[in-house]
């Protein structure tokens, strides 16, 4: 059997790095909690008075870094312009307890905190990592890739955390702060440029309007070559065309009442993504027989497609944020409407032969309310108390085209003589549209073979809310809770127009075998038993009934649509949802703190062309069979369809607890923080890949143990250390109806059981006020199995390590000129991101390699 390791090259680099990192930890022994870069840990490392103190949000209350008594990682601005860091995808090269996929389509992205993410392919599929903008809850994650402009810091929180945001955030959530409108004028203006033909435009400008109203504006706008090239079309792929633009206004009537005001709108038009042919199976000759190419060599990133994909994204949206305190007491109300427009074609079977293609339109639009109220009294309770309201509408609408190509080359696949098919010769599809009436050249041959409109409208609303008590000055006991109700009601509907697959081969077997006298289900259950497993003996015997052999020609069989008789098309979940947490300050220096939560997601929907009714509400026959079929609630109905299949409509909720410890110290020129958890996800909602669909189904119990550790140290002035470790042991505890088989006691694939972030940044100012900053980071991924196998390769072969350095080096005027220089990917690692089986070509493995190395000058303005 194959075995492919990618990453090479990471065992000498890792070597080469160990100082680096070792280095950074030579402080006694210590763990991680995630509070992040070097930037933000030097300012985290002050004084408890000092203004550069990093304040966050995560607790929904304002707070430094050292006081939140949960795992929370913090990426500043300075970090993010220092670093290069443009969008979310990069974000986890500084994170080590946050991973970000992204697969066919510059908006089939995926976040995955601690192991836990869901959501990249499949609209229905509301994320397990909930990601929020200045409040403002993203429901899909096509919604959160526009560039990072204007932004304060990034705050990553590793778990569940229901009893504070109010939509889904089961694994975890990511939230955006941006920088308000300043009362004092003043902006930047940003021009870099690349390897790759590189160009990136960004800049802001803010100011007062009046006294009490002031104002910002910023854009960006970056575009870039692609890093793969579709060799038989001489054009690029993996480019960059994005930009973004965004107004806001801050209004301060009064001291006590302050309102933000936030319009945006962002654009993506991309060609994506490079996909490598890993493994050729028993189908490639079939592609090259009908003059189809493929490129084996991965890291190439050349291509060879039938045409040039397709890909836009349109995000746009507002949003009013209103705070007024009165006394000890403060009121926010965040109202927000947007809308997410999501196009794309692209070629699915990844290769130069005219086989099939895919186009997709999905539009959202989503409207969220969130009121909250928090005390700050003197006394030993405070409290939290909020609301939200959530109410979206999705439609989407989707088609499959039959390429040119693609009835030859099936044709090929059943054992056909290529030439005799390729010179237009009589072949078997001739004769099954002979013996089945069809006529003559119609398999595979209609323009569509599915076009499909799905609609799913989702309501929401919660009530959370958290109440601490500190007994005693440093002990603080918080209890917090999250009541949610969430109705989903969603309508499928498909045509299928191959008319091969609206035949049941094993029924068409009983009605030759019957002679003609059995024509339908209920002749052939009147039927003694007997006769019937006669009949169904014959049906099902490959040497008696050769159609059998052409099942898996039958991609896409009749779709029963629903809302119908048996199904509802509608789900209705509520939830209750908690936190226990006791912290204590044990000195000026060191919090700990220890706590149990519990999450909460709702049903996901299969929004796909692969939704099938459960089996309690129908079970096909032997091979498919309606005549044979036992009685079901969708049979007994007259709903049943040639080749109907039992699966799923939707995936039940997600349930999550997590045990955690954590300790948080800080000194002079040293600081570190460490987590113990111990997080359990019942009913993780898993969306597997089948070579020619997708399954959406729950697994029974998936957990993971692990710590996160980060440690900061400023051995001298100007020069900051950092390193940041997170370990996962991950396992699936139960989950027997995978679409690889009984997973149960197998631990999950493309989860590494170590990932590393460490940095050294040092700073030189002369007495000029000229400063130079020089960063250097590395990223590692210990190596991991990428999947835990592919139903139609087999068993799992491949692997990731993935070893990044990043570097750059500004330096800073002290008339607000900065000019630097930066490398993404330095030592130009390669690693496959994930594999596929190649779609409708059993045996063939996709992947899809990483971004090589990238680099280039910025000149910067701040005024």
């Amino acid at each position: 059997m194959r075995s492919n390791t990618f990453g090479t090259a990471g065992s000498l680099r890792l070597a080469l790095l160990a100082g680096a990192a070792g280095f950074a930890i030579t402080a006694p022994s210590v763990a991680l909690a995630q509070d992040g870069d070097a930037d933000a840990a030097a300012d985290a490392l002050g004084d408890a008075g000092d203004s550069n103190v990093i304040i966050v949000t995560a607790s929904k209350r304002e707070q430094t870094l050292q006081e939140t008594p949960i795992s929370v990682s913090v990426t500043t601005g300075e970090t993010l312009e220092n670093a290069q860091i443009r969008d979310v995808l990069d974000l986890q090269t500084v994170t080590p307890s946050l991973r970000v996929s992204q697969l066919q389509t510059a908006s089939a992205s995926t976040f995955i905190i601690r192991g836990f993410g869901n959501g990249d392919n499949n609209f229905g599929i509301e994320p397990s990592v909930g990601v929020f903008i200045d409040g403002v809850f993203r429901s899909r994650s096509a919604g959160a890739l526009s560039d990072l402009t204007n932004v304060q810091r990034i705050e990553v929180l590793n778990g569940p955390q229901s009893t504070l945001f109010g939509k889904n955030a089961s694994a975890g959530v990511i939230s955006v702060i941006t920088r308000e409108p300043q009362f004092e004028f003043g902006g930047s203006v940003e021009a870099s440029y690349g390897n790759f033909n590189a160009v990136t435009l960004k800049g802001d400008v803010t100011g007062p309007i009046t006294d009490n109203i002031a104002f910002s504006i910023d854009g960006s706008y970056n575009r870039r070559d692609g890093y793969g090239q579709i060799v038989n079309l001489d054009e690029e792929i993996n480019d960059r065309n994005r930009w973004s633009l965004r107004g806001q206004l801050l209004i301060e009537p009064t001291s006590d009442l302050k309102i933000r005001a936030i319009a945006d709108y962002s654009n993506i038009d991309e060609v994506c993504c490079t996909v490598g042919t890993l493994v050729a199976g028993p189908t490639a000759p079939g592609i090259l027989a009908v003059g189809g190419d493929f490129e084996t060599d991965v890291f190439a990133r050349e291509v060879f497609l039938n045409f040039v994909p397709e890909n836009t994204v349109d995000n746009y949206g507002g949003s009013v944020q209103i705070d007024y305190s009165t006394g000890p007491l403060s009121f926010t109300s965040i109202t927000a409407y947007r809308e997410l427009d999501n196009e794309f074609l692209t070629d699915i079977d990844f290769t130069s032969a005219d086989i099939a293609t895919e186009t997709r339109a999905q539009t959202v639009e989503t409207f969220t309310q969130e009121f909250k109220i928090a005390s700050d009294f003197d006394g030993p309770i405070n409290f939290l108390v909020g609301g939200f309201y959530f109410d979206e509408s999705i439609v989407q609408d989707s088609a499959i085209q039959n390429g040119s190509q693609i009835r030859n080359f099936f044709e090929i696949l059943a054992g056909e003589d290529p030439v005799a098919v390729l010179t237009g010769q009589p072949t078997l599809f001739n004769g099954l549209e002979a013996n089945f009436g069809f006529p003559q050249e119609s398999i595979f041959t209609t323009p569509l073979l599915t076009q499909e409109l799905f609609e799913l409208d989702n309501t929401s609303w919660s009530i959370f809310g958290t109440v601490d008590f500190e007994p005693v000055d440093g002990l603080i006991f918080t209890v917090g809770g999250n009541y949610t109700d969430d109705e989903k009601d969603f309508a499928l509907s498909q045509t299928s127009f191959d008319p091969l697959a609206q035949v049941n081969f094993v029924d068409a077997g009983i009605i030759a075998g019957s002679g003609g006298t059995v024509t339908s289900r209920e002749i052939f259950q009147s039927l003694d038993e007997a006769t019937q497993a006669a009949l169904i003996a014959g049906a099902t015997d490959p040497v008696l009934n050769p159609l059998l052999g052409l099942a898996a020609f039958q991609f896409q069989p009749p779709f029963l649509a629903l809302p119908n008789a048996v199904e509802p098309g509608e789900t209705s979940d509520t939830e209750f949802t908690y936190l226990l947490r006791a912290a204590y300050q044990v000195s000026n220096e060191i919090n700990v703190y220890a706590s149990y939560a519990t999450g909460f997601k709702a049903s996901s929907i299969n929004l796909s062309r692969d939704s099938r009714p459960s089996g309690a509400d129908f079970t096909a026959g032997p091979g498919g069979s309606t005549f044979a079929a036992p009685s079901s609630p969708i049979l007994d109905a007259g709903l049943a369809l040639p080749n109907l299949t039992s699966g799923t409509r939707f995936a039940g909720p997600e349930e999550t607890e997590v045990y955690e410890i954590g300790i948080k110290a800080q000194w002079d020129g040293f600081g570190f923080n460490l987590a113990i958890f111990d997080q359990t996800i019942d009913g993780f909602q898993s969306l597997a890949f089948t070579g020619t669909g997708f399954a959406l189904q729950n697994a029974g119990s998936q957990s993971v143990q692990g710590f996160e550790f980060d440690a900061t140290v400023i051995p001298t002035d100007g020069l900051v250390l950092t390193f940041a470790m997170t370990h996962l042991d991950p396992l699936f505890d139960d989950f027997p109806g995978s679409v690889l088989g009984d997973l149960s006691g197998v631990t999950p694939a493309g989860i590494p059981s170590f990932s590393i972030a460490t940095s050294a940044t040092y700073s030189h100012e002369w007495d000029s006020g000229t400063e130079l900053i020089t960063r250097i980071d590395y990223n590692h991924e210990s190596s991991v199995a990428i999947n835990n196998g592919l139903p139609t390769f087999g068993a799992n072969n491949f692997t990731r390590e993935v070893n990044l350095v990043n570097v750059s080096s500004t330096l800073k005027l002290n008339n607000g000129v900065e000019v630097g220089v930066w490398a993404r990917n330095l030592l130009d690692d390669e690693f496959i991101t994930t594999v596929f089986d190649g779609v409708a070509q059993a045996g063939t493995v996709s992947g899809y390699p990483n971004q090589p190395r990238t680099y280039g000058g910025v000149v910067r303005y701040k005024f």
